[in-house]
């Protein structure tokens, strides 16, 4: 049986997955989408479609609702330690982004827009996981959380970060996880500040703050990020012990701090994680495969997990429908991708540095830098690594 008639299962419905799903259905598999979440989350902070990526979705038919939907931050102002004015630049300054061409997109958003490229054609099961899975070399038979149990072809974990499927598989976390030194909480507060369009940054030496408005309303996100030698894991088990952390990270009464703290330890949305990377030496064993961040998670400092995720699946999909077998598919995926997406994990060394200085010599460094850079320079096309990537032709 030739691979365009075999039922692949995909673990999760935010970014990867339902762009994989999207193309492998073009192909003409059948395409099976479970979501631990009761629905698709919406919502959520603004992220970045660049480079190689934009051709996706361009590819898709998306990039004009993408662009109706761009939330178009038009200045970053940094701040001095005393809350005073450092710099103010358009964003494609610091990300290297190219403006015009770049989409920026709340996440939910583009979940949106991917769900409904598919919606009705893909199976979508919500509000279960994959409890097991055994891999018996002609298929792969899984047990969901439910208590379900179905026999897929293949199974594409596309579930993030803290991936479940990996963990199955590939085996503890730990074995893949590169810690970048740094811990962030992410929440909503009260636009009091009279922002729109546009982000505020505070910096100590190993601490900041964001305020981040998308448009005109009545709540800005909030951002506090700190950097710890280890990861705090003690503090993963509480929400309380969450908050506790963080604000004893920032006793700082300058500014807005204060305000954020406070906001912090009331938020009902909350998010704490460790700002890290997934680094495998393979994405797949037998008939199970990883995408997006479950694979080479390049973290929010990279400005890039979004659209690297975009492009893996579109490879992934494209290799599936060109070869015959899954050995020969997954191979030619990682070869296709592994260095793009290198390349774009190293992006978030240059990102952690221009956001969240981590000693007093790089922020000294970092707002010499800001000083002499106001605007973006003329003629810009962005990173090197945005467009590393050529995108294959796959015969629809």
């Amino acid at each position: 049986m030739h691979l365009s008639h075999r039922k692949i299962l995909i673990s999760g419905a935010s970014i990867a997955g339902p762009s994989l799903a999207y193309w492998l259905d073009r192909y003409g598999f059948e395409v099976t989408v479970v979501e631990k979440a009761p629905e698709l989350r919406g919502g959520g902070y603004a992220i970045d479609i660049r480079g190689t990526a934009r051709d996706v979705v361009e590819r898709m038919g998306l990039l004009p609702r993408l662009r109706e939907l761009h939330v178009d931050t038009r200045r970053i102002t940094f701040l001095n330690p005393d809350g005073t004015v450092l710099a103010g630049l358009r964003p494609e300054a610091l990300t290297g982004g190219a403006e015009n061409l770049d989409v920026e997109i709340r996440r939910g958003d583009l979940a949106d827009c991917l769900y409904g490229l598919v919606e009705g054609k893909v199976e979508f099961l919500f509000n279960d996981s994959i409890a097991t899975l055994d891999d018996r070399g002609g298929a792969v038979e899984v047990t969901f959380d439910s208590g379900v149990r179905r026999t897929f072809d293949l199974v594409i974990g596309a579930d993030g970060l803290h991936s479940n499927t990996r963990g199955l598989v590939f085996g503890p976390e730990e074995r893949y996880h590169r810690y970048l030194g740094f811990c962030f909480a992410g929440f909503t507060m009260p636009n009091d500040f009279g922002l729109e369009r546009e982000g505020v940054l505070w910096n100590v030496p190993g601490r900041a703050a964001v305020l981040y408005a998308h448009e005109p309303g009545d709540l800005v996100h909030g951002f506090l990020t700190f950097a710890r030698d280890e990861p705090p894991f003690t503090a993963f088990r509480t929400p309380r012990a969450q908050r506790d952390l963080v604000a004893s990270t920032f006793p700082d009464t300058v500014w807005e701090i204060p305000r954020m703290v406070a906001a912090m330890r009331s938020a009902g949305d909350l998010f704490f994680d460790v700002v890290s990377q997934i680094h495998m030496p393979a994405w797949s064993a037998g008939r199970v495969a990883l995408v997006g961040d479950a694979a080479y998670a390049t973290s929010f400092m990279s400005g890039q997990g979004s659209s690297v995720s975009l492009v893996g699946a579109y490879v992934l999909a494209g290799e599936l429908a060109t070869h015959d077998d899954h050995v020969t598919a997954f191979a030619a995926y990682e070869k296709t991708v592994r260095d793009f997406v290198e390349q774009n994990q190293a992006l978030a060394t240059e990102g952690g540095g221009a956001v969240a200085p981590r000693t007093r010599e790089d922020l000294d460094a970092r707002d010499a830098m800001l000083r002499g850079r106001t605007a973006l320079p003329s003629g810009a096309e962005g990173r090197t690594a945005h467009t590393a990537l050529v995108l294959p032709e796959y015969p629809v």
